[in-house]
């Protein structure tokens, strides 16, 4: 049988490695962006001509590791 505060510590456990995981997330994710932010200018410094287009693969990078990281944060709720 469990009394309230067991139910209670098990709810701040699971939100706290709810949390936890989101943070890995949104940290992974900004190292992710900075990979491709650096990668991007590294790019565009070798060979100018197409800046446009890097840039372009840049920023798709970019939306995809930082939606992964929110799709993390709504797939995971903590209650």
């Amino acid at each position: 049988m469990t009394t309230k505060t067991n139910k209670k510590e098990k709810y701040m456990l699971a939100e706290a490695y709810g949390n936890l995981h989101i943070g890995l997330a949104f940290g992974g994710a900004a190292i992710g962006i900075g990979i491709a932010a650096a990668g991007g200018v590294i790019a565009m410094s070798r060979n100018p001509g197409l800046a446009g287009k890097i840039l372009t693969f840049m920023f798709i990078g970019m939306a995809l590791a930082e939606g992964m990281a929110i799709l993390a944060w709504i797939v995971i709720p903590t209650k």
